[in-house]
């Protein structure tokens, strides 16, 4: 194992962190359902996402910071991080080089997944 594949999960963990926190450097996708949410409902939702650091290896066994799951107004609701190529048609060659990479990250219902 190189160093570089040693820190690499620490560098896109720190670029999926900066951009669900900020929604700054690439998409926020809502689902139909999360997009039909009362306005007040779906910035309350947005906020957890945003704010959100409950994770453990079961959730995230990459260190990523990928993926969470939030409870919401008696709903669960799921977030994930995706990584794409910037012409948004492959996955990203390389995640850890924004360069070459576009986040997506999709925001829905349990239900939606």
């Amino acid at each position: 194992m190189t160093v570089a594949e040693i820190y690499r999960p620490v560098s896109v963990r720190d670029l999926n962190d900066a951009f669900r926190q900020s929604f700054v450097g690439g998409k926020v996708m809502l689902t139909v359902g999360v997009a039909a949410l009362p306005e007040a409902d779906r910035d309350r939702l947005l906020s957890l996402v945003r704010s959100y650091a409950s994770f453990d290896p079961g959730d995230d066994p990459h260190g990523e910071h990928d993926f969470g799951a939030i409870q919401h107004g008696g709903e669960r609701f799921f977030w994930k991080i995706d990584c794409y190529d910037t012409d948004l048609l492959h996955a990203s060659s390389d995640p850890a080089n924004p360069a070459v990479t576009c986040r997506v990250l999709t925001v829905m219902g349990a239900d939606e997944y």
